[in-house]
Order: C-alpha cells, then sequence, then structure tokens
C-alpha cells in the first residue's frame, strides 16, 4: 500500500464492547492510537484476503455408489469384502 500522498476519511464504526477493550488495550501496549490499530488491522485483512470470493459456477454433489468402484457388486458381496478386509483381531 503506498502511503507518500494520501488523504484520511473519518467514519464511525461499532464494535462489542469486549472487542474494543482487547482492541484498546492491544494498542496501549504497542502505544499506538486506536486509529492506527485499526488501519493496521484493515491493511492486514487485504494482504490475507486480496482477491473477493467468487461465486461457484456448479454446484458439488457427492458421488453416487455406481461412481466410487462398487459398480455390479450387491450389498452382500460388498459386507463379505469388507469384513474380508478387517483386521483379524476385531474378529
Amino acid at each position: 500500500m503506498e502511503l507518500d500522498n494520501f488523504s484520511m476519511n473519518k467514519t464511525q464504526i461499532q464494535v462489542p464492547e469486549e472487542l474494543f477493550r482487547e482492541l484498546r488495550s492491544f494498542a496501549k501496549q504497542r502505544e499506538w492510537s486506536l486509529a492506527e490499530t485499526f488501519r493496521r488491522g484493515a491493511e492486514l485483512l487485504l494482504q490475507v484476503y486480496p482477491e473477493p470470493p467468487t461465486a461457484e459456477t456448479t454446484t458439488w454433489t457427492p458421488p453416487t455408489s455406481g461412481k466410487v468402484g462398487w459398480k455390479g457388486m450387491s450389498a452382500s458381496q460388498l459386507r463379505d469384502a469388507a469384513f474380508a478386509d478387517a483386521d483379524p483381531r476385531l474378529a
């Protein structure tokens, strides 16, 4: 963020009381003003989230059992295969 030639905008925000107390304490420990604390927080957000979230173009659906490799197996065959792979100590 280039700060050589900038103007400031004054705004009013609302934050929950507990968050305000934590931010005030945070700022005091670093000898920052609350305004500086909020500016730095905003700059950090813009670094962490540089791109806006995009809408999904397709809706995801989980695969059906026919698409995961069990096609052609009956429920009893699938059960037998699962038990055949089981740890013998669990039998």
